[in-house]
């Protein structure tokens, strides 16, 4: 700032005054501090335009004085600790990206990001993290993606989302969490868009299988190569997600314990489950009405200690366990009883038990259930229609696309009409170059013309060949010829005729 206030201070005439008043205004504002001055690039680091990268410079601590103009910071692969609140000496509110993987942090203090309050992408993979303390994340508001992969994280406090209201995307895989992190759901301060869990490779060996089968409907949560018990709930979740061809399974089905033999082990059914394929069914029911509707393809009476879960609109319930304060629940025979059926009950029931097989394509454990006269809006069954229906209106639309083409063409190019000659040897159709569409050539010697086809005029000026002397002939008139006759199709005949002038009597 001195160099350059002294060379503002240096360009001055002779009479010792400032050349420019503005330059006075700046020289003032400097001054007093008014205007910020860009922090030069720190050693060992990399500047270009806006972005910073300090990436494998076995930093031990963060560097002082970051340009603040920076929307990517990346300071990977070095030798920092810790991360504390006064990481940044000022705040970054054009950062968007901040990289600090393959480190050694195993400390973030309470609001370290608070700087950073406009954060998008935040990188702490491959580091020595072991909890996640509460409010560790407070300021970051926006952060749609945190990736915390590859760290010793066995514990997640109540609270350490509940600032990251906009999160879409946690990768938490390759970590020691023995418990799923159902807070991140059912927090009311923690993130409401997240649509995207990676908790792969972790050590979790039970899940809430009602709570998944709820959550799973709009997130994708990965769950591959954990130690999970395999037992009759989990078998249950895992057939139902491949009927839903949920693509966390359907994409690692080959990594999950729980399956061929682990599942021929446990022997869920025990005869209780029917060979029949399944078949969806549709109940309907008056306002207010009790309604039971059996789960498909299950025997009665069902064998004890077997769960069954019913996937319903809003949420999941099994029958195990009931909620004394809703009209719903599952008996223990595993059917589904309304106790008072409501409008908004309308809608698609999946029955979701261990039956020991998969299911085929065209089987279905649904159930419809339509409480008076409102219509049910079957998103599953629209996306199991088979696209067939979608090729039969795409080849309908083509076919009728072709089809109108040709007949525009045939219209454009079909044959004109011979032109005859008049008695005497005169040209009297052929002179006026008139090409006539018709049907019937004869109608041209007509004197009338009946409007039951199309009848389009085309005149273009000819060249006589005859003695420039003689006095060309008016080729046509048309100013008694009826447009609507010609053009158009009808019954009416045209009410007058084409005359020429020349042979009139």
């Amino acid at each position: 700032m001195h160099a350059v206030a002294s060379q503002l201070l240096g360009r001055t005439n002779v009479g010792g005054s400032c050349c420019n008043p503005a330059v006075e205004a700046m020289l003032l504002l400097l001054c007093l501090g008014f205007i910020p001055t860009v922090a030069p690039c720190p050693p060992h680091c990399l500047c270009a335009s806006d972005i910073i990268s300090c990436s494998g410079s076995n930093l031990s601590a963060l560097p002082f004085g970051l340009p603040s103009y920076a929307t990517r910071l990346d300071l990977s692969h070095n030798a920092l600790r810790a991360v504390h609140v006064d990481w940044v000496s000022q705040p970054f509110h054009w950062l968007t990206t901040l990289v600090l993987s393959w480190n050694s942090i195993s400390q973030i203090e309470v609001a370290a990001f608070i700087l950073t309050p406009h954060l998008l992408h935040l990188d702490l993979s491959s580091n020595q993290l072991g909890v996640l303390n509460s409010s560790i994340f407070t300021g970051l508001t926006e952060l749609k993606e945190l990736l915390l992969i590859g760290n010793q994280i066995a514990q997640i406090m109540p609270g350490a989302f509940s600032d990251v209201n906009s999160l879409q995307r946690l990768y938490l895989s390759v970590n020691s969490l023995t418990t799923f992190p159902l807070g991140l759901f059912e927090d009311p301060g923690g993130p409401r868009n997240l649509t995207f869990l990676d908790l792969s490779r972790n050590r979790l060996s039970k899940l809430p299988i009602q709570s998944l089968l709820s959550v799973s409907r709009h997130a994708v949560i990965y769950l591959q190569e954990n130690p999970l018990l395999c037992d009759c709930a989990l078998i249950a979740l895992l057939e139902y997600w491949l009927w839903k061809q949920y693509r966390p399974l359907v994409d690692f089905q080959g990594e999950y314990q729980c399956r061929g033999t682990a599942v021929r082990e446990v022997k869920c059914t025990h005869g209780g489950l029917s060979d029949v394929p399944l078949v969806a069914q549709n109940y309907q029911v008056e306002p207010g009405e009790w309604l039971r509707v059996p789960c498909p393809g299950l025997k009665l009476p069902v064998q004890e200690g077997l769960i069954v879960f019913w996937v319903t609109p809003k949420t999941a319930v099994n029958s195990t366990a009931s909620d004394p304060s809703s009209h719903l629940s599952v008996l223990p025979n595993g059917t589904l009883e309304f106790q008072g059926a409501l409008m908004e009950d309308s809608g698609i029931y999946e029955c979701v038990v261990a039956r020991g097989r998969y299911y085929d394509l065209e089987e279905s454990p649904e159930a419809r259930v339509m409480v008076g006269n409102s219509t049910i809006s079957s998103t599953t069954s629209l996306a199991r229609r088979s696209s067939g229906e979608h090729f039969n209106t795409a080849f309908t639309t083509l076919a009728s696309c072709v089809i109108s083409i040709i007949l525009v063409l045939l219209y454009l190019y079909l044959t004109p009409c011979q032109c005859r000659e008049s008695r005497g040897g005169g040209s009297r159709g052929c002179g006026a170059r008139a090409i006539i569409l018709c049907s019937d050539p004869r109608e041209v010697e007509s004197g009338q013309r009946r409007a039951n086809g199309k009848r389009v005029v085309f005149l273009e000026p000819q060249a006589d060949d005859s003695d420039i002397s003689v006095p060309k002939t008016p080729v046509m008139t048309l100013d008694h010829v009826s447009t609507e006759g010609i053009l158009k199709n009808g019954s009416r005949t045209v009410g007058h005729t084409l005359t020429d002038p020349t042979h009139t009597t």
